[in-house]
């Protein structure tokens, strides 16, 4: 009797097993986010700059990298400072996956070298979705600093003047304020003349305070076009900070963000 029992418990463990593998769901292959930044590899990380972008997912060589929608502004990966990614030549797509989207798919052929770290950055509008690859030439600090650099994104359908950004903090003396913005005179721009659709180099940049970058049409220091509180930075660190939105909108659809690159 004892052994007829054991016999029907062992079944029925089995048929449970079955059970459970047979509900099973198939699942889609997200390539696996590595921050390891090596001379094996490439890596490599979006920004979303395209105008109106909301459900976008990224595909390379037709596997998809991307675990999450990327609206606009936003970085993939979110939570680390790159993919990893085979020397050589790769294609992206990005694309919004509904069904009913309007947004024109991009494709893009990108070749990456060994060892080197790269941004894609996404901008235009979803009409006419662009890709600006960007080779990142990381410096690591040997002080406290971080390094900073400036993306021109901003959207408008003819060309715009180029900018200057300045820093809160560059500003020489005590700073003076005029209708609640600052008196720039005598202050020097920490990235001057950016055109559209750029990207700068990293300068050097204090890191652990907070700081406001101003945003002007190059020569000029009104109207404001954007600004951002920039919060307390990591040491060592690389950041990008982008001017993007619709230039033609209301100023507070035209503003910069300030993101992690390594």
């Amino acid at each position: 009797m004892k052994l007829l029992k054991n016999i029907f418990l062992l079944l029925a463990v089995i048929a449970v097993i079955f059970l459970a593998d047979a509900c099973r769901k198939p699942y889609t292959y997200i390539q696996e986010v590595d921050t390891d930044l090596n001379n094996n590899s490439s890596t490599a990380q979006i920004f979303g700059a395209c105008a109106r972008m909301a459900r976008n997912y990224a595909f390379v060589d037709g596997v998809q990298v991307s675990g999450s929608a990327l609206a606009f502004g936003g970085v993939f990966p979110g939570a680390a400072y790159s993919i990893k990614l085979a020397p050589g030549t790769h294609n992206i797509l990005i694309k919004d996956t509904l069904s009913t989207t309007l947004q024109v798919p991009l494709t893009y052929s990108q070749v990456f070298d060994l060892g080197k770290n790269y941004t894609l950055f996404l901008y235009d509008t979803t009409a006419s979705p662009k890709m600006l690859a960007v080779k990142n030439n990381i410096t690591i600090p040997l002080d406290t600093s971080c390094m900073l650099r400036f993306a021109n994104f901003i959207y408008n359908p003819t060309p715009v003047a180029n900018v200057d950004v300045y820093s809160f903090r560059k500003m020489p003396g005590t700073p003076v304020f005029v209708g609640g913005f600052p008196v720039l005179t005598g202050s020097t721009p920490i990235f001057s003349n950016v055109a559209t659709a750029t990207v700068t180099d990293f300068i050097p940049y204090a890191s652990l305070r907070t700081d406001t970058l101003y945003v002007y049409a190059t020569g000029t220091t009104t109207p404001l076009l954007a600004k951002q509180l920039v919060q307390s930075l990591t040491p060592t660190r690389s950041y990008t900070s982008a001017y993007i939105g619709s230039f033609r909108s209301l100023a507070s659809a035209k503003n910069v963000t300030t993101f992690a690159t390594y």
